[in-house]
């Protein structure tokens, strides 16, 4: 009797413990479920604890409220130029109506695989590869308000369309890698030469400035030079006319530019001027006392005689240095023009009018006989024409 009673009083207590439990819901966070009474919907459990009538109620599986991924992978799309893409995309949605989600569609992940398909083939069939190459953004906002609009109704909002990739065919892609690589050759192309025409600028520009730089101080340097020159010139000048140079000292002067004149290596003649035998004539003057002779020359006569070393003008002669080195010279070309004038008027009477010298000749004109040289037309007694 007491045994029977202590089962009655278990099975009691499980029949009690099983309603309790089954009429107890917890939902958690972000979850619904949906609950149906004698298989019409009842109510939607909201997160937390919950109470149900048991064996009358009947509670549906747990759906998510949290946002969710999908990803798609290999739709086949055709693209406007006739051309079989491989689109893969990523779908980001939320249930945010449990009942709608539960009873309004069977399976909703595969309604929102479906309709991402047929949208996209929409959207890319009214552009091209190269379009639907570069505008991933147009095609991801065209996407998201077409879903969004078509699973409405089913209880689910979608958030975000991206498109993860887009394989064109293996020919167009080889293409594509060509085209990239020309691209790529030709900006390089364009960079190098443009460097290198930045470069000849440069170089020009550079040598221009230094040109011009190198210019101004050759300018500015013969600027001083003449300058200089300029000042030496007129401290010379205002020196002789202050100091009052004696005629001799100035012929003397005359006579130290002979080395200078048969100085050049490749000379076989040079030409004195009429003012250096003009000075020959003061100088023998000044050292023999006046022996030459009265007759003045013309100015502006020359006379051309064999070329003279630079050793053998001003050498000393072996005299005793009785006579100095001008002086000497002097003396030997008055001998010299004595000694051709003797030998010209003994000669022939068809000889060249340049046999003797004219009457009344000055010591230039007899040093240049002498020295072997010639005399123009208008010292030998013509009157100034060639012969």
């Amino acid at each position: 009797m007491i045994i029977a009673e202590i089962v009655i009083v278990a099975v009691i207590a499980l029949i009690v413990l099983l309603t309790v439990v089954r009429s107890v819901r917890i939902i958690p966070q972000a979850r619904a479920r949906n609950v149906e009474r004698l298989g019409r919907y009842r109510k939607t459990l909201e997160p937390g604890l919950n109470f149900i009538v048991p064996f009358v109620d009947r509670v549906k599986p747990l759906i998510d409220l949290r946002e969710q991924v999908v990803s798609f992978n290999g739709q086949p799309v055709i693209t406007e130029d006739n051309l079989v893409v491989q689109i893969d995309t990523v779908l980001f949605f939320q249930v945010t109506d449990p009942r709608a989600a539960d009873y309004e569609i069977v399976n909703y992940i595969q309604a929102i695989e479906q309709i991402t398909a047929t949208m996209l083939r929409s959207v890319i069939g009214s552009m091209d590869l190269e379009q639907t190459l570069t505008s991933r953004d147009k095609i991801n906002t065209l996407l998201r308000g077409v879903l969004d609009d078509a699973s409405g109704r089913w209880g689910i909002r979608v958030t975000r369309v991206e498109i993860k990739a887009i394989d064109p065919p293996k020919s167009v892609k080889d293409a594509m890698e060509k085209q990239m690589r020309a691209e790529r050759e030709k900006r390089a192309a364009i960079l190098t030469a443009e460097g290198a025409r930045q470069s000849q600028i440069l170089t020009a520009e550079g040598d221009k400035q230094s040109k011009i730089l190198r210019a101004e101080g050759d300018k500015q340097a013969a600027i001083l030079r003449a300058e200089g020159e300029a000042q030496a010139i007129s401290q010379v000048f205002e020196s002789i006319h202050r100091n009052d140079p004696d005629p001799k000292l100035l012929a003397y002067q005359y006579l130290q530019t002979l080395p200078q004149l048969a100085a050049g290596a490749g000379n076989t003649f040079w030409v004195i001027p009429s003012e250096v035998t003009t000075a020959l004539k003061a100088v023998t003057s000044a050292f023999t006392g006046g022996g030459g002779s009265e007759t003045e020359t013309a100015p502006g006569v020359q006379g051309v005689i064999p070329r003279l070393g630079p050793a053998e003008i001003g050498r000393p002669r072996d005299n005793g240095g009785a006579v100095p080195p001008p002086a000497q010279q002097a003396l030997a070309l008055e001998e010299a023009a004595s000694q051709e004038a003797a030998s010209q008027e003994a000669g022939s009477e068809e000889a060249a009018p340049e046999e003797a010298p004219p009457q009344g000749a000055g010591p230039e004109q007899e040093a240049a006989l002498g020295a072997g040289g010639t005399l123009p037309g208008s010292l030998n007694g013509s009157s100034g024409e060639d012969r």
